[in-house]
């Protein structure tokens, strides 16, 4: 059995936001605009980007970046403290509508484009061809492109049926899948 360690904070904040980080990059996420949102995930209040700044030890320019990123991906607002003229910056406290938002971002952001360009691809691709080697290579390329399609067209009706509902009812969905599968 290990020796109990002692509890420190500082090294467990560091250590969420080195992980959020982490977790980004895997997300297609700039590393950094994770850990500032990770940053305001765990804040006790509301956070100016000077807070921001030393607590993540970078540039002022970086932060203003990144916020502004976070601000158009719905997860973080400005809002001001009375008495204060600074802006100060929040993300979503609850996780289900955090991550609702992320969800209908990513999908104006990534399948919606895809699922177009997909068409475009199979308009392009114009009336089946006369020859037979121009025919088949037509043929699968339609078929392969089709099913690619197919496929993105059901995650597109998934996503919209979960987005469509209200965050905390996802909880719900998802509990409701796990009996399922």
């Amino acid at each position: 059995m290990s020796e109990a360690q002692p509890h420190d904070l500082n090294i467990a904040r560091r250590q969420f936001v080195d992980l959020w980080g982490q977790m980004a990059e895997h997300w297609g996420i700039n590393r950094t605009m994770a850990q500032i949102h990770a940053v305001l995930i765990i804040a006790a209040g509301p956070m100016t980007a000077d807070q921001i700044m030393e607590e993540l030890q970078i540039s002022r320019g970086n932060v203003s970046m990144n916020l502004r990123d976070l601000i158009n991906w719905g997860v973080v607002r400005r809002t001001s403290l009375v008495g204060d003229r600074r802006d100060f910056f929040i993300t979503e406290a609850d996780v289900w509508t955090m991550f609702h938002e992320i969800f209908r971002e990513r999908k104006k952001r990534e399948l919606d484009p895809l699922l177009s360009r997909l068409e475009e691809c199979l308009d392009h691709a114009g009336k089946k061809p006369e020859s037979s080697q121009e025919k088949e290579n037509y043929e699968a390329f339609v078929q392969r492109l089709n099913e690619l399609r197919d496929f993105f067209q059901t995650f597109d009706r998934l996503f919209t049926s979960l987005l469509n509902k209200q965050p905390r009812s996802l909880a719900k969905v998802a509990k409701l899948l796990e009996k399922i599968i």
